[in-house]
């Protein structure tokens, strides 16, 4: 795709990309955002004004993470048909929400302050795919690292029960079952014993506030009923014993880790789910040299990995991609996968990444 040139672009293709993911009433609610554009409030202004139109900055989902808390809080009845997806003529979802907006026009603005919050602990089904991958190569154990942690959800991974093309792991009693649609082989069966998980965020929230789950939910695509109760079961195991979580710098706290003794026979791992493209150039810059410099000492009694799930931002597609050391450190591609983890496309033959 073209880069974006304003703000009608920016919209334009988070609603092609909500389309492309299964979400009709966030395309809607997102599309609606033109009208939104043309007219005499303080949140149009705000978006006329608005500079930064990179797909990264996802100007779009924050507006509309604010219109579903309006729906969740039952700020505005009249939402109630666009979010049951009754409401479906774009044209009158654009007069729904105008005339929502126009009451509630103060409020939404400030739902421009900060990007989405998306802890989703669906995308954890594609790490725990890599690691299944990876343990035959590596060994069993590995101590897990996860920056854009947000609530930290997925840094409670060593509690989720996983069920990946009919290969079990983690815990089979959990509240959290990660079942999604699997296509393509099965992953390894071998076993993966999770020793260590820790995770950071810039601004990381806390699950056991109510508002704090209330926020996650309300940047949810309202399409997910899935995912809400996802958030519901992590709260859960917040409640029973909160993630690990630091609010740190990635960079920072990347770099600070490699720095301290590694358990022999244990694999550190980077990882991180639909976070690269919000991190400044200068984050990524500083965490792939920390990388690659600690691959470079990696040793097969202390071996090291990265494990991401991220955009493609040219072709829609959600790409579950690995590289370890010892070795080349190369990139390979294992599989594609759903943007909140409805599916897994397991490739039979990984793909190195060029």
């Amino acid at each position: 795709m073209m880069g974006l040139e304003n703000v009608l672009d920016a919209i334009d293709w988070q609603a092609e990309y909500c389309w492309r993911n299964d979400a009709p009433i966030t395309a809607r609610v997102v599309a609606a955002q033109r009208a939104i554009l043309d007219s005499d409030t303080l949140c149009g202004d705000y978006m006329r004004d608005w500079r930064d139109v990179r797909r990264d900055d996802a100007m779009p989902l924050r507006l509309a993470g604010g219109f579903h808390y309006l729906h969740l809080t039952w700020a505005d009845p009249r939402l109630g048909g666009v979010y049951r997806g009754e409401v479906t003529a774009q044209a009158d979802v654009d007069a729904i929400l105008l005339a929502v907006l126009h009451d509630h026009d103060a409020q939404l603005l400030s739902w421009f302050d900060g990007p989405p919050q998306t802890n989703e602990a669906g995308r954890s089904a594609g790490i725990m795919a890599g690691l299944l991958w990876l343990a035959p190569r590596l060994g069993p154990r590995f101590a897990l690292h996860e920056i854009g942690a947000s609530a930290g959800i997925n840094t409670m991974m060593d509690r989720f029960a996983f069920d990946l093309g009919g290969v079990k792991a983690g815990q089979a009693d959990s509240v959290m079952s990660i079942v999604p649609e699997w296509r393509g082989p099965p992953p390894s069966d071998e076993r993966v014993a999770i020793t260590a998980i820790t995770g950071c965020d810039i601004a990381p929230l806390d699950l056991r506030d109510p508002f704090a789950a209330l926020l996650l939910k309300s940047y949810v695509w309202a399409d997910a009923v899935q995912r809400m109760a996802r958030i519901d079961a992590a709260v859960a195991l917040a409640k029973e014993r909160p993630p690990a979580l630091d609010r740190a710098d990635a960079a920072s706290w990347v770099e600070a880790w490699l720095a301290t003794p590694q358990e022999t026979g244990e694999t550190r791992v980077l990882y991180h789910s639909i976070v690269w493209q919000y991190l400044p150039q200068q984050t990524q810059a500083r965490i792939e040299t920390a990388m690659a410099a600690a691959g470079a000492a990696a040793t097969a009694e202390r071996p090291l990995a990265w494990v991401q799930l991220e955009t493609n931002r040219e072709t829609y597609r959600h790409e579950l991609r690995v590289r370890s050391w010892p070795g080349d450190g190369a990139w390979t591609v294992l599989g594609t996968a759903h943007a909140h983890g409805a599916w897994v496309e397991w490739f039979g033959v990984p793909v190195r990444d060029s």
